[in-house]
């Protein structure tokens, strides 16, 4: 066993080290406790107080450099903390973020609550345990590993930590705009979003990109009643129902060409073939009669584009009034992966619905936050590189995703900074995010530790 071997297993030693002797808990407790809800105003103090008490002080205690970047849109400050060692060096750019989305008080299981980490079951549940202050958390102690067996990371690191992600990222590409220079880099390593499945380590390299508008038929302005009305007044629940199915099928196919790419490219469909979503205990089973025929599960949902109705509004279901409604309203969500051209979507949607002849279907433009589609070549030496480094580390090849299901920022790296986007999750697919009872697996933490502190090694080699 030579030096380097000794030296890489002492650095993964010590981070899974910093779990086993509490360390890492006490960490994660003092950072859930923290409501930083950035889509709740009042939470506003706490998306400063997440940056200022809890991640400057640890950045300055591993010897980096730090500053906080402010924009009018965004709901909080973004931190930037730097630790350069030497010009000359290989520099990794690394991204998460400190918001979390509202914590929904009451709706937990009973014994749980969002802003108080409890471990049960080998899981440690709390808003934020898996998006994202899990997951740049386990990033920050494997560094912290590193410099602690060797005395340096041998490579620059910047770390930028926003804290809007869950409000649409307002600002981000502002800031990485005007800070083009502080944030120069040869490489995005990132965390966020799930693996895979949850014994499968798994890298990705972009996002599907998503887009939401609203499609409306307003008939009349008031109820009117279905005994002296029916049979005599257009219903525009259901104009609006069909309209939907002249957009996509009653199996999910999606009927418009311009909302899907049109084709996969052979090399995201043999990264693919090598992929397998493997439902979890409590999972829902694959419906495999839903969407594009012809596809396997991973190419719909890795390599083409998804088409829902979000929510529906017609008439009061809680209060019926026997009435036909005077309006009916569905929030319709396309994500889509590079190819789709997505500002070419809505105009294309209103197209088809003229052409067949639903002239009272309104399709607004979209008000959300537009995420654009970004991908990585599956064949850039990056991708190779850091598959290597995980692979060495826990003994079996990661999945690799030519992108994320799910939406990201990561087109501001990819496109506005130029820079290759690879991104390591630690967290599953189960893991409930956004809703009651987030949790991250005890078992993915640990190896989490272990694969990032054999990733920054690594990177630290001279030959990087």
């Amino acid at each position: 066993m030579n030096q380097t071997t000794t030296v890489r297993q002492e650095a993964i030693a010590r981070a899974v080290g910093q779990f086993d002797d509490g360390t890492f808990e006490a960490v994660m407790r003092r950072r859930i406790a923290i409501p930083s809800a950035s889509r709740l105003p009042e939470h506003k103090p706490d998306l400063w107080r997440y940056l200022t008490d809890e991640l400057q002080p640890h950045f300055v205690r591993m010897g980096f450099s730090t500053r906080l970047l402010e924009d009018d849109a965004a709901p909080g400050p973004f931190l930037l903390a730097e630790r350069i060692e030497d010009p000359a060096f290989l520099t990794i750019l690394q991204y998460g973020h400190g918001d979390v989305v509202a914590g929904l008080d009451g709706k937990w299981a009973e014994g749980l609550a969002p802003f108080a980490m409890t471990e049960r079951e080998s899981k440690w549940y709390g808003r934020g345990t898996a998006d994202n202050k899990g997951q740049h958390s386990i990033n920050m102690a494997a560094i912290e590993a590193v410099l602690a067996t060797r005395g340096k990371l041998g490579f620059n690191l910047k770390y930028l930590i926003e804290m809007g992600e869950e409000s649409g990222s307002p600002g981000l590409d502002t800031i990485c705009q005007r800070h083009r220079d502080l944030l120069k880099a040869d490489v995005l390593i990132a965390s966020d979003g799930p693996r895979l499945a949850l014994h499968q380590p798994t890298i990705f390299l972009g996002a599907r990109g998503g887009l939401s508008f609203h499609m409306e038929v307003n008939a009349r302005e008031d109820f009117q009643h279905s005994g002296n009305w029916g049979g005599l007044l257009a219903n525009p629940g259901i104009e609006l129902c069909h309209a939907i199915t002249e957009l996509v099928s009653r199996t999910g196919r999606i009927k418009v060409p311009e909302m899907t790419p049109g084709h996969i490219p052979e090399n995201v469909r043999t990264a693919l073939a090598h992929c397998h979503i493997e439902p979890d205990v409590g999972d829902p089973a694959i419906e495999e009669w839903w969407g594009e025929p012809g596809l396997s599960a991973e190419e719909k949902v890795f390599a083409w584009s998804s088409f829902e109705v979000m929510e529906m509004e017609c008439g009061n279901l809680a209060q019926p009034l026997y009435a036909i409604p005077p309006r009916a309203r569905a929030r319709m969500q396309l994500r889509f992966p590079v190819q789709v051209d997505y500002m070419a979507v809505v105009p294309a949607v209103r197209r088809v619905l003229k052409e067949a002849g639903y002239d009272r279907v309104t399709v607004t433009d979209p008000s959300d936050a537009i995420f654009p589609a970004s991908r990585l070549d599956p064949d850039d030496p990056w991708v190779k590189r850091v598959a290597a480094s995980i692979e060495a580390t826990t003994g079996r090849p990661p999945a690799i995703l030519p992108n994320l299901g799910g939406s990201l920022p990561n087109n501001i790296f990819s496109d506005g900074l130029g820079l290759p986007t690879v991104w390591i999750p630690h967290s599953y697919p189960g893991c409930l995010q956004h809703a009651a009872n987030e949790h991250l697996p005890v078992s993915i933490i640990r190896e989490g530790l272990a694969i990032m502190a054999g990733l920054y090694h690594d990177l630290g080699q001279p030959d990087a």
